[in-house]
């Protein structure tokens, strides 16, 4: 059954302003992109209420980091680092597209994933990747719910940092806490009791540019500090489902005791790595191509454009 050719992003306010007024360079090249193949664009504010009436709605819906519940909705969520972008039939990152494929770096060419690497280590983080260091340091940058282990969780993130505290003897352990986080009481609480019973282990806020710089690998459930570690070339081991697994040691997969065995010697492409999950599998919304980069992913999951 042929689907109305209408589009509806569902944005903050904010956001829905600054693509209304043409501010929002990835709104313009979406909206070009569908008005190209007789679409018409609306920006809608992103509510509960207006995204449950997505479904009765004629026509398509595009998500800002939301599920996309219904078989006309998609969801759109930054690929880590702008202008860089995925549009997914799902919010669970672990589903992602890119999440299901093979990483095979026999086949790309190692001196443009190198540029490209170089290139955009010295953009993110300004100079302070570009002479990484291991002072004995695992660094655990934290997330949220620490008392809870989730279903795509191997552990809760206490659970975590005591086997990281039980698997690695020797080296210091800094918790990294989320900046934009509200921990409570207890779960504060639990920490601090952590640490009163390690004198390796401390707590953090802030300064993740200097941790991925001296720490000698991450461990984290899935926060994006990992992936960011990567353009530092320091190692990481999961705890959690997520789309930048593949050169990473998960620990559903092989245990705690294997991963931490090997991470210490874990070195991947980590450059290759970087430029196929960022550059090869996301939607660059400032190049030439964006509008077809856009119409190619919609139409992978089923839209008829």
């Amino acid at each position: 059954m042929s689907v109305a050719r209408i589009l509806r992003i569902y944005l903050e306010k904010a956001e829905v302003e600054r693509a209304r007024d043409g501010s929002y360079n990835l709104m313009n090249r979406i909206k070009s992109a569908f008005e190209w193949q007789g679409f018409r664009v609306e920006f809608v504010r992103n509510t509960l209420e207006q995204r449950l009436k997505s479904a009765g709605r004629r026509g398509y819906s595009l998500f800002f980091m939301q599920d996309p519940f219904h078989d006309r909705a998609l969801n759109l969520r930054l690929a880590y680092y702008f202008p860089f972008w995925r549009i997914e039939n799902t919010n669970e990152r672990w589903a992602f597209d890119v999440a299901r494929k093979t990483f095979d770096p026999a086949g790309l060419e190692t001196d443009i994933a190198r540029k490209w690497a170089n290139r955009w280590r010295g953009f993110l983080f300004r100079g302070k990747a570009a002479g990484p260091v291991r002072e004995g340091v695992v660094y655990v940058p934290l997330q949220g719910r620490l008392l809870e282990r989730r279903s795509f969780q191997h552990a809760s993130p206490v659970e975590m940092i005591e086997t990281v505290l039980a698997q690695d003897k020797h080296r210091k352990v800094v918790l990294g806490l989320h900046p934009k986080e509200a921990y409570s009481e207890t779960e504060l609480a639990a920490l601090e009791t952590l640490s009163g019973k390690n004198a390796r282990l401390s707590i953090a806020r802030g300064g993740m540019e200097e941790a991925l710089r001296t720490c000698d690998y991450v461990v984290t459930e899935n926060s994006s500090v990992a992936l960011s570690g990567m353009f530092f070339h320091k190692p990481a081991i999961l705890f959690a489902k997520v789309d930048f697994h593949h050169i990473a040691l998960n620990v559903a997969q092989i245990g705690a005791e294997e991963a931490f065995a090997r991470v210490a010697a874990w070195q991947p492409d980590f450059d290759t790595y970087l430029y196929w999950f960022i550059a090869l599998n996301s939607i660059k919304a400032d190049t030439e191509d964006a509008e077809a980069q856009i119409l190619a992913a919609v139409r992978r999951h089923g839209w008829q454009i």
